[in-house]
Formats: C-alpha cells, sequence, structure tokens
C-alpha cells in the first residue's frame, strides 16, 4: 500500500509527516528543513518558486509574492476580512465573476485554490522524494471554524496539486491525537491553536484511546499576521510622522518593513529586546531615509496584548458550551508558532490556574495528528483508536421574515441526525422552499448559504396544518444531508450538500489540466 501522509497547510508555515512503526515523523522538505513558508513566487521569467524560494523573492518582487493565501480560501471579494486585509499585502486582489476574490499576477487572475495547490504540490513532491515512490493520498487539516466553503476550498487545492484528501480534520483535534495517542490517560485537555491566520480554542475529552471533542470556538482571521501588521502599523506611523511620508504607498518598502516586523515578533519570543535596522527605507531628492528602532518585549506586548485578549472570549465560551470550569482542565496544549509568545503564555497559566505543557513543537504536532488520523482510516493503527469531532457551526434553515432556525447545534458531536417540523404559512400552499444555512445569526442572511432545494406536491389545506419534517444527518466526514417530507401525502425531497469553494467542476477539471495532472486522475463527477 502507497503511504499516506498527513498535512498542515498552515497560513505562514507548513508541514508534512507520515506514520513509522507507530510514530508520527516529520518529512523535510528539498531543503532538510521541518518547516515550509506557504510562500509562492512567480518570477519575470515564468518561474514559480515555493517555500524558502518563494520568501526570498519577497522584497524583490513583492507584487507577484503571494504569502497568507490560506485566509482568501472560500472567502468572497466584498468580505469585511478580505476588505481590512487587501490594505496591508503587497499583492494585487481582486474579484472574480461569481464575488470570490482572486489575485492578481502579472496582469492575470489566479485563483487562491490554485496558489494552495502549488503549496500542496511541493509537500508532495517533497514526500515523494523522501519515500521514492508517488505519493496520492492524504489527510489535510483546516482551522476547527473554517466553514464548509472553505473546506471544500482546501481539498479542492488539493485535488489540484494531484492528492486524494482521505479526510479534512480539524487542526486542534488533529494535535490532540499527536499529543495523546501512545498515552494511556482520562483526560480533558485544551488545546489552544493560534497559528499566522486563525485562532481555535477545542476541549477534547480523551479516554484510553477514544478521543472526544467536548467544545470548539475560535475566529478564522485572527493569527500571527495580525500581530505582525499591528507592529507594521507602529513603524508606518512613527515614519509618517518623522519625514511626513506614508509608506504604505510604497510596495517594496513594505515588504521590508513586514518582513523585519515579523523577524522582531519571533525574536522577542526569547530575548527581552529587537533592533529593526532598514537602512534606504526610502529616499527623496535631498536624502535617503532609514528606519532604525529598538522594540522591547514589553513594548510589543503593549502593541499586541489586545490580540491575546481577543481569544479569551473564545475560550470560556468553548467552556461554557462543554458545561466546564476551567479547573476541570487537566492539560493545556498550545499549538501554532505564535502561541509561542511569553504573554500568551503567562496569560493562558493566570486563566487555567496551571503551565500549558512546554515540550510539544508547535510547528509540527498538527501534521503528526493528520498522518495518525491517516493511518487510523487505512486500518493501520495497530491500537484502537477512536475519533470523535464536533460540526464548529450551527446548522439550520431559512424560516419566516428571514429568519435563521438552528436543527443541529455547533459542537454537536458528529456523526449524527436531527429532524424538526415545520409547517406552512399560507393556505393550500402546494410548494416549501428549503434554504439550507449555516452560522449562529439569527438573521439567515447573516449566515452561509449551503444549499436550496423546493419540496413541491404539499396536499392542499389551511396555513399551519401541514407537517413538513425537515432532517440534517452529518457524517463522520461532515457531509451532510438534508430531506423535507410532507408527513401527510408522503412526499419526500432529498439533497446532499455538496459546498462550493466557488469553482464549478468545469473551472476546477481545466485547472487541474492545466496543471499537468494525467487526465484519469483529473476527471470529476460534472454533477459533483
Amino acid at each position: 500500500m502507497s503511504n499516506v501522509i498527513g498535512i498542515d497547510l498552515g497560513t505562514t508555515y507548513s508541514c508534512v509527516a507520515y506514520l513509522e512503526g507507530g510514530e508520527p515523523r516529520v518529512i523535510p522538505n528539498l531543503e532538510g528543513l521541518p518547516t515550509t513558508p506557504s510562500v509562492v513566487s512567480f518570477t519575470q521569467s515564468g518561474e514559480e518558486l515555493v517555500g524558502n524560494l518563494a520568501l526570498r523573492q519577497a522584497i524583490t518582487n513583492p507584487a507577484n509574492t503571494v504569502s497568507a493565501i490560506k485566509r482568501l480560501l472560500g472567502k468572497k471579494y466584498d468580505s469585511p476580512e478580505v476588505q481590512k486585509v487587501m490594505k496591508k499585502i503587497p499583492y494585487a486582489l481582486s474579484a472574480a465573476k461569481n464575488g470570490d476574490v482572486i489575485v492578481i499576477v502579472d496582469e492575470r487572475p489566479i485563483t487562491p485554490q490554485e496558489i494552495s495547490a502549488k503549496i500542496l504540490a511541493y509537500l508532495k513532491k517533497c514526500a515523494e522524494a523522501y519515500f521514492g515512490e508517488a505519493v496520492t493520498q492524504a489527510v489535510i487539516t483546516v482551522p476547527a471554524h473554517f466553514d464548509d466553503h472553505q473546506r471544500q476550498a482546501t481539498k479542492d487545492s488539493a485535488r489540484i496539486a494531484g492528492l486524494n484528501v482521505l479526510r479534512v480534520i480539524n487542526e486542534p483535534t488533529s494535535a490532540s491525537l499527536a499529543y495523546g495517542l501512545d498515552k494511556k490517560i482520562n483526560q480533558t485537555i485544551a488545546v489552544y491553536d493560534i497559528g499566522g491566520g486563525t485562532f481555535d480554542i477545542t476541549l477534547m475529552e480523551i479516554n484510553d484511546g477514544i478521543f472526544h471533542a467536548l467544545a470548539t470556538n475560535g475566529n478564522t482571521f485572527l493569527g500571527g499576521e495580525d500581530f505582525d501588521n499591528h507592529i507594521v502599523d507602529w513603524l508606518i506611523e512613527d515614519f509618517k510622522q518623522e519625514h511626513g511620508i506614508d509608506l504604505w504607498e510604497d510596495k517594496l518598502a513594505l515588504q521590508r518593513v513586514k518582513e523585519a516586523s515579523e523577524k522582531a515578533k519571533r525574536e522577542l519570543s526569547f530575548t527581552i529586546e529587537s533592533e529593526i535596522n532598514l537602512p534606504f527605507i526610502c529616499s527623496d531628492e535631498d536624502a535617503s531615509m532609514h528606519i532604525q528602532k529598538m522594540l522591547t518585549r514589553k513594548q510589543l506586548e503593549k502593541l499586541t496584548g489586545d490580540l491575546v485578549d481577543r481569544t479569551f472570549p473564545f475560550i470560556e465560551q468553548a467552556l461554557k458550551d462543554a458545561k466546564l470550569e476551567p479547573d476541570k482542565i487537566d492539560e493545556i496544549i498550545l499549538v501554532g508558532g505564535q502561541s509561542r509568545m511569553p504573554l500568551i503564555k503567562k496569560k493562558i497559566a493566570e486563566f487555567f490556574k496551571m503551565e500549558p505543557v512546554e515540550h510539544l513543537n508547535p510547528d509540527e504536532i498538527v501534521a503528526m495528528g493528520a498522518c495518525i488520523q491517516s493511518s487510523i482510516l487505512q486500518g493501520d493503527m495497530t491500537n484502537l483508536v477512536v475519533l470523535l469531532d464536533v460540526t464548529p457551526l450551527s446548522l439550520g434553515i431559512e424560516t419566516e421574515n428571514g429568519r435563521f432556525t438552528k436543527i443541529i447545534d455547533k459542537n454537536t458531536t458528529i456523526p449524527t441526525k436531527k429532524t424538526m417540523p415545520f409547517t406552512t404559512v399560507e393556505t393550500n400552499q402546494r410548494r416549501v422552499r428549503v434554504h439550507v444555512l449555516q452560522g449562529e445569526d439569527d438573521f439567515a442572511e447573516n449566515n452561509i448559504s449551503l444549499a436550496v432545494f423546493d419540496l413541491v406536491g404539499i396536499a392542499l389545506a389551511p396555513a399551519g396544518v401541514p407537517q413538513i419534517d425537515v432532517s440534517f444527518e452529518i457524517d463522520a466526514d461532515g457531509l451532510v444531508r438534508v430531506s423535507a417530507s410532507d408527513t401527510s401525502t408522503g412526499r419526500t425531497q432529498n439533497i446532499e450538500v455538496k459546498p462550493s469553494s466557488g469553482l464549478t467542476p468545469e473551472e476546477l477539471n481545466k485547472i487541474i489540466k492545466r496543471s499537468a495532472i494525467p487526465p484519469d486522475e483529473a476527471d470529476i463527477d460534472e454533477q459533483a
């Protein structure tokens, strides 16, 4: 049987792992490093560079070097998150015909799925070089609070890269697998996961090989990139006050400031102060200007403390959903590179009144858990491991006056099935439109639309008399099936909710073929 890999497709860094002799191992990239920058650069000569090679292009070729693409997967161009981030990146964004966000590289549009696929294809290539044979199957992790569109966009990226995704697994859940695989323990743990672009908190119960997610919460637009941007804002505003020049207008200068900010932030996890020195950041007719600032850890904590504080309401809500108090948590696992920040460790220790686990590598543990899950799915695990995850967002339908009625609440263990009765709002109504939604807002328009279908042929009756049973079913892969049935006539309409990443099957086929994947691997069911 060919090797199955686990991939953590991160906002800033990605990692790939496999299971060897029952132990998860990280596969080094082609430069021998355990993690790969999630960066893709398009050069003037037509080359496409990935990872460290792309990162080195960021200053000399900022407009065509794409980073943090994970934040744009499954997003609409006019969404508040995209409008916010586009002001802080050196590459251009635009709107596709369907409203999705796309990246503009050398005046040509390229989807976030295609760019993510280039990162995944590089990781696939690293694994193939390591094994000396083709790799075609993977388990890929996503933030726990990714919605269905974002999850499907991730799967489409993998398809473009030539990978068959056995399962998409939540990042905190994956980390808990790597933490508790060989531990004969009964524990309740909190996984605090803050990476480059996203934050998740997941509460897990581990009981002799059974991993049960109790509750999850988080923000898909809160991570290390935001910490970097706070430092960037500080440096650019200070420079503007001193010289009257706005560096936001200079893409090259902006990229240099951003790289220096990230470097200083990383250093301040281990040192008390860091010098930011950017000579010749810009010039005018009279002289060249420079940035030379000393940033202390105390200043960094003052600049970014609000971001750390923003994570705690999510922790409190997750505890509330799981009906737990902080003192009922046995261990805290820190995941994601941003979790190395001393202020985060300090505030977590104060909140839970215990020190977080320190011996785990926050950059690698998610990929390790993914490869464990791949072995579970393949039946290769010698010890019994059962993973019970939860649905991160509520599912329901639109009802009268544009309201959203939840049928399956967030943090429900999957697989699950639930039925709720509804009725008609008009006399002799023969048709009911079922609008399937995902989210937490009370109004339908503020949630994510997943599918729409009609139940026709309802028996003639006064308004409020017919009983329409709407059933939601979610399987272990998170696939949603919805049915509506008129109890008096027995008429039933079913739909399998197949979320779209914004790419139609035809568009996805074209991209796969353009990526030079053999046709037999590229065929996609046109009805999907």
